[in-house]
């Protein structure tokens, strides 16, 4: 197995492969990476995304097929208001802040709004010329909550193209798998799952998988602690304040990271016996929900196929 590794999206991307030209397959996969990073960023003033909320309010703005495809997604599952996932949720983020050092409680006010202006039905996109327009002075797409599956995937497709069989897209918090390992006797990977109490590195327990994706999130990842009280970077787009409930971590475990990634931010502010019932009526989706009282629940298909340390 060959391997790469570098900081990109906000943190460590590891890539490993077995194949004959794996040097040139993982410098590509790289560059593509960086490509998306570049292209989808709600961070940077320059990428293309940046540009259609620039025009938010005035005129459409012609996009790539690809960030076309996943703002098209995005939409169809953010206008349902019963789940917490809500692509345009970028002026409540760029509010609150959390995850920088200038994060800060708003005013109601400001925060009032802001909701005004995070209503995805206000996200306009035109099939045939491929553009979006947002139909208020001020709103703003992010995708944040979906891409790093959507940029596995596409990883993914590439890979299994160029005849890769075997090996392991990590995009930090959400992981990939190409087919089996290579040396252990159950051709099973085992993956991690974070403790969302400690560092990362610390984990709960492994999950033994084949061909799936991996997709983790956590209260734990960005959080701001102020007068006392703990703000985490998951939002409820209709009070404008991070969604409260008895979560600390939401694992996913699915064929396609896109949908683990979907369900991860779609899911997160329902009760966590919940998530474990109505998961468990979905066809090849499992999952693991750790709570802020450190029980461990998970779904009927990952009673054999988790470990769990200490």
């Amino acid at each position: 197995m060959e391997s790469i590794t570098f900081k990109a999206m906000g943190t460590t991307i590891n890539l490993q492969i077995e194949h004959e030209f794996a040097h040139y397959l993982l410098n590509e996969a790289k560059k593509r990476l960086l490509d998306y990073e570049n292209r989808f960023s709600a961070n940077d003033a320059n990428s293309l995304l940046m540009k259609v909320n620039q025009f938010a309010g005035i005129e459409a703005v012609a996009v790539d097929p690809d960030i076309f495809e996943l703002i098209k997604i995005g939409k169809v599952y953010s206008v349902d208001l019963s789940n917490t996932l809500n692509i345009a949720i970028g002026p409540l983020i760029k509010l609150w802040k959390i995850g920088f050092s200038d994060a800060k409680v708003p005013t109601q006010a400001e925060i009032d709004e802001r909701l005004t202006l995070i209503d995805p039905n206000l996200i306009q996109l035109n099939d045939e010329k491929q553009s979006v327009y947002l139909e208020r002075k001020g709103m703003e797409i992010d995708l944040g909550a979906l891409a790093k599956g959507f940029f596995a995937d596409q990883i993914k497709h590439f890979l299994k193209k160029a005849g890769v069989k075997k090996g392991i897209i990590d995009l930090g918090g959400n992981v990939l798998l190409l087919g089996s390992h290579p040396t252990n006797p159950d051709t099973l990977w085992r993956v991690g799952v974070q403790n969302p109490f400690m560092t990362r590195n610390n984990l709960v327990g492994l999950l033994k998988v084949k061909d799936k994706s991996v997709v983790t999130s956590g209260i734990y990842e960005r959080t701001f602690v102020y007068n006392g009280e703990e703000y985490h970077h998951i939002f409820d787009s209709k009070t404008g304040y991070p969604v409260k409930n008895n979560i600390a971590s939401l694992t996913i475990v699915s064929k396609e990271s896109l949908t683990g990634e979907l369900y991860t931010t779609m899911y997160y502010q329902a009760e966590a016996h919940d998530i474990i019932e109505q998961i468990n009526q979905i066809q090849d989706l499992e999952a693991i929900v750790i709570t802020k009282n450190s029980e461990i629940l998970i779904t009927h298909g990952l009673v054999n196929d988790f470990i769990k340390l200490n």
